[in-house]
């Protein structure tokens, strides 16, 4: 089996999407999926994943703490064979970055994985409590359940 290469996005890369890839990392299995993730915009690029998600994923036993912000480029399409954006946002971004339409193809809502065609966005937490991630952890908890059922 060939290995599958997951992308997983938000719009900074703290919060969202580096709890994506650490779940992900941690529940598939070693050698078979890689995974990594960026944000649409620049502004944590080289930064640690906000304190309030390695907390989080430190509370559920998975250490985020080697992942370093960075940003979405183009090459991501030829690199990843999955994109899972968070919310509606970061999804019409990463569509209209796509060079042509199996780019284009590679990109999903991670919600989709569990509310199909709901078109449901992941809420950024960044702005809210401590609840609001763990909410988010559990609902990405459940998507990378999904998606590891897809993929292997």
């Amino acid at each position: 089996m060939a290995k599958i290469n997951v992308l997983m996005v938000c719009l900074g890369n703290i919060c969202r999407s580096p709890l994506a890839e650490g779940i992900l990392k941690h529940k598939a299995p070693s050698g078979e999926v890689f995974v990594d993730s960026a944000g649409t915009s620049n502004y944590h690029i080289g930064e640690l994943p906000d304190q309030r998600s390695v907390a989080t994923a430190r509370k559920y036993g998975i250490d985020i703490t080697d992942q370093r912000g960075r940003q979405f480029k183009t090459s991501d399409f030829d690199a990843f064979d999955l994109i899972y954006a968070m919310d509606q946002s970061n999804y019409q971004h990463l569509v209209a970055m796509a060079p042509d339409e199996a780019s284009r193809q590679k990109v999903h809502l991670i919600l989709d994985e569990v509310y199909p065609g709901e078109r449901m966005d992941v809420p950024d937490p960044y702005y809210g409590g401590d609840m609001g991630f763990d909410n988010v952890f559990k609902m990405l908890d459940q998507a990378c359940d999904r998606i590891l059922e897809k993929i292997l």
